[in-house]
């Protein structure tokens, strides 16, 4: 992992220095830009004592490598990594844990969005696996908008052994797969709870699948036999927040 981290966009960098500002080692606008949102967030920074640079157009795409930046970029200190520890200190901490699993996600823009649905949805942790798995990279972040920075990302070394732990400690486990025969809508999501989705494409796992408690599904009416994995993601995390709110 590189020392730093590359945070580019608004929301993002507004994030982190709101809540870990010590992070930030400089911050990059694009000269002659003059509006409310980035004065906010330049206003912000010199107010953590935050070098701001103003640069050209050009010098902020050739630091983004072809990302949407906004306008504006961060260099900062690269976040802890957050492990089993942590997830047993959140789980301690909240009577009704609510969790969100993704088994190998690995598109950068689907894990961003996914987090920024989890964060929407209050959700406690999202847990990932640390191999064949995206991390919390640049467009990570952009994506997330913000969400990134105050959402625990949990990087597990064995799914399989962290789902176990986390039953053990009286959170049912739902699977999320195309071809069960109960609808997420019929089943009981309230309590602890954890939410796993699978990877693009392929699913989850079988030894993850044999973990899950129970396995749902979204009822498809139309011709297609999926939906994008943060479309699902956000229509089970609400339905736990619907039948939670009930």
């Amino acid at each position: 992992m590189s020392k730093n981290d590359l945070l580019f966009g608004i929301h993002s960098i507004e994030a982190v220095l709101n809540n870990e500002p010590e992070r930030i080692l400089e911050i990059f606008a694009l000269k002659g830009r003059d509006d409310k949102r980035m004065n906010e967030v330049i206003s912000l920074a010199r107010r953590h004592g935050v070098s701001v640079s103003f640069v050209a157009k050009k010098t902020l795409e050739d630091r983004a490598d072809g990302e949407s930046h906004q306008g504006i970029i961060a260099n900062a200190r690269t976040a802890r990594v957050k492990t089993e520890a942590d997830l047993d200190e959140i789980i301690a901490a909240n009577d009704q844990p609510f969790l969100l699993i993704l088994d190998g996600v690995t598109d950068p823009h689907n894990l961003g969005a996914c987090i920024r649905s989890a964060d929407a949805a209050g959700v406690h942790a999202v847990i990932v696996p640390k191999d064949n798995a995206a991390s919390l990279t640049p467009v990570v972040r952009k994506v997330a908008c913000g969400a990134a920075e105050t959402m625990p990302l949990i990087q597990v070394t064995n799914l399989a052994r962290t789902m176990r732990e986390i039953q053990q400690q009286g959170i049912w486990i739902f699977g999320t797969a195309g071809e069960a025969e109960s609808a997420v809508y019929d089943a009981k999501l309230t309590g602890p709870i954890a939410i796993v989705m699978g990877a693009e494409g392929s699913g989850m796992r079988r030894l993850t699948r044999e973990h899950c408690d129970h396995l749902v599904s979204l009822p498809m009416a139309g011709s297609v036999s999926s939906l994008n994995v943060s479309v699902t993601t956000g229509i089970c995390l609400f339905e736990v927040v619907r039948q939670r709110g009930l």
